[in-house]
């Protein structure tokens, strides 16, 4: 009788609770199932300059002969999720918008240009603010920023690049989901979430001398990153990490403008796993040696078709001789650009030579965030794409190769991609 009489009060309850609640729209639902109301509405968006790249499946692994006989690439059937890609290599003058952006939060902090603390007690850059780099008062707060007047060059004192230092946070969902670290699901989000501070996010111009000793490249070194005429060129000189800040700060830099104008946030960008960075190389095409098929270099017309080395050093030979324009050479049939040679690319994925062995046939990926301390092979970070510096077999879209995750090289550089929301672009037309 009390249990009935406790389950009647319950009820009771639900019950007022329910029709106080009806002045605020629940008499609408008339009983019924109907989800919430007054949902934002969502259709696919398209960032610029990235292209849709459906789900599907491929074979990966070797489409030529191993020259290595390092087994890297056994032939393994995996399937990809749809996700947007850029259509072509991170450049210089974008990366340096990035940088501009780092140089100017920066400043503005110095000069205290802040609106007042919102809901949250936070308190935030007021980017309207004007920032004059020619006014005494303000050059005088701004002053840290620049060389110093015994290292500065001709005695012009600009901004000290070893000052542009940016701070990412992200979750480890991993952690997350671990039963070992997690075992109830009850550890909050907060427990969870890694930082980098202060990551210096300037590309090492100096790539073009120390990679290549007895070459004369100084040139590059001085012009590559600064000099207008490269603008339109892949960024190098940009290690793993400094990838991965890029890829936040742009995440960040889109969705406060979304915030702000009353749409829904997207998901992350990001470096491609390794075999999504495969499988959109292919184009569509399984077992493929090139973007464009192949199983040769050249087109009909005997042009070829990708900037690398051919021959045995003849460099200007596929019109390049360097980096060429993230645009050049024709793309490929999801309409990528330079999937093939140009600048090797960061991939998100841990390089382990067997890995091909025991990853999950369903999006696989070996993510591990090294620390200080750890093996330098935990610091391996896979590379893909080849580069104008490398012979034709390392321009394959099933070759792999690895760098450190802490170096950064002329020939290396990366784009970004973002998962597409929902099952098929084709829902939405």
């Amino acid at each position: 009788m009390k249990r009935s009489l406790g389950f009647i009060l319950m009820a009771a309850t639900v019950l007022s609770t329910l029709n106080s609640c009806s002045k605020s729209g629940w008499a609408d639902y008339r009983g019924q199932l109907l989800g919430v109301q007054d949902r934002p509405t969502w259709g696919p968006v398209n960032p610029t300059g990235m292209v849709y790249i459906p789900s599907g499946t491929l074979h990966i692994g070797p489409s030529d002969q191993d020259v290595n006989h390092a087994l890297w690439q056994r032939s393994k059937s995996i399937s990809i999720q749809g996700f947007y890609m850029d259509d072509a290599e991170v450049s210089n003058n974008e990366y340096r918008q990035f940088i501009y952006w780092v140089r100017d939060s920066i400043a503005h902090t110095l000069l205290e240009h802040y609106v007042e603390a919102d809901e949250s007690g936070i308190e935030r850059i007021d980017w309207s603010q004007e920032i004059d780099w020619s006014n005494p008062e303000q050059r005088d707060y701004l002053d840290d920023m620049l060389t110093p007047p015994g290292e500065s060059l001709y005695g012009r004192r600009g901004v000290d690049t070893r000052q542009l230092k940016y701070s990412f946070r992200w979750v480890d969902w991993k952690a997350m989901a671990s039963k070992r670290e997690n075992p109830d699901r009850d550890r909050p989000i907060q427990d969870f979430v890694r930082e980098v501070k202060d990551l210096r996010v300037y590309p090492d111009t100096l790539v073009w001398v120390h990679d290549f000793s007895y070459s004369y490249n100084e040139p590059m070194a001085r012009q590559y990153f600064s000099h207008p005429a490269f603008d339109d060129y892949p960024v190098v000189g940009v290690n793993w990490m400094q990838a991965r800040a890029f890829s936040a700060w742009r995440t960040a830099f889109w969705n406060n403008w979304r915030w702000q104008n009353g749409e829904p946030p997207v998901d992350d960008f990001r470096l491609p796993t390794e075999h999504e960075w495969e499988y959109a190389a292919r184009g569509g095409r399984d077992l493929v040696p090139y973007p464009w098929g192949g199983p040769y270099v050249r087109n009909t017309k005997g042009c070829f078709l990708a900037n690398f080395k051919p021959g045995r050093g003849n460099y200007p030979e596929d019109g390049g001789f360097y980096t060429v324009k993230t645009y050049s050479y024709a793309p490929n049939d999801y309409g990528l650009y330079n999937m093939a040679g140009n600048v090797s690319e960061w991939t998100s994925t841990a390089f382990f030579e067997n890995s091909y062995s025991f990853l999950h046939d369903m999006n696989p990926d070996i993510r591990y965030d090294a620390e200080e301390g750890d093996s330098p092979t935990a610091k391996r970070k896979v590379i893909r794409g080849g580069s104008w510096k490398d012979i034709s077999y390392y321009i394959q879209t099933g070759s792999r190769h690895w760098e450190y995750q802490d170096t950064a090289k002329c020939y290396v550089g990366f784009r970004c991609v973002m998962p597409f929301l929902g099952r098929s672009m084709n829902d939405f037309k």
